[in-house]
């Protein structure tokens, strides 16, 4: 059982930067892929980004690329998505997600691929 806590979330400008972070529970989190995904109000929640259990292979969507950054740190279990240039069709809730890969190079996109979800943070990017 994984547990995942974002944090990191709030209200910015426009060209804003912000970092989520999310903690994970439990061992082993080097052998888990981890995924941000957001959903705004009245929409279907979206991929963001991926990352692989090293963090030596990430995938990002194609309306953040070039402006997010995913990462992570195994030793403290903690994945991060550092958002710059934030635009007001940033706002959702960002949600982390996991997936035990054990140790293979996968990452994944679809939400549905997903075992463990945290509870969300609210970014709100005002105009």
């Amino acid at each position: 059982q994984v547990q995942l806590v974002e944090s990191g979330g709030g209200l910015v400008q426009t060209g804003d930067s912000l970092r989520l972070s999310c903690a994970a529970t439990g061992d082993r989190f080097s052998s888990y892929a981890m995924g941000w995904f957001r959903q705004a109000p009245g929409k279907e929640r979206e991929f963001v980004t991926a990352i692989n259990h090293s963090g030596g292979i990430r995938y990002y969507g194609d309306s953040v690329k070039g402006r997010f950054t995913v990462s992570r740190d195994n030793a403290k279990n903690t994945v991060y998505l550092q958002m710059n240039n934030l635009k007001p069709e940033d706002t959702a809730v960002y949600y982390c997600a996991t997936k035990r890969t054990y140790g293979t190079d996968s990452y994944f996109i679809d939400q549905s691929d997903y075992d463990y979800w945290g509870q969300g943070t609210q970014v709100t990017v005002s105009s």
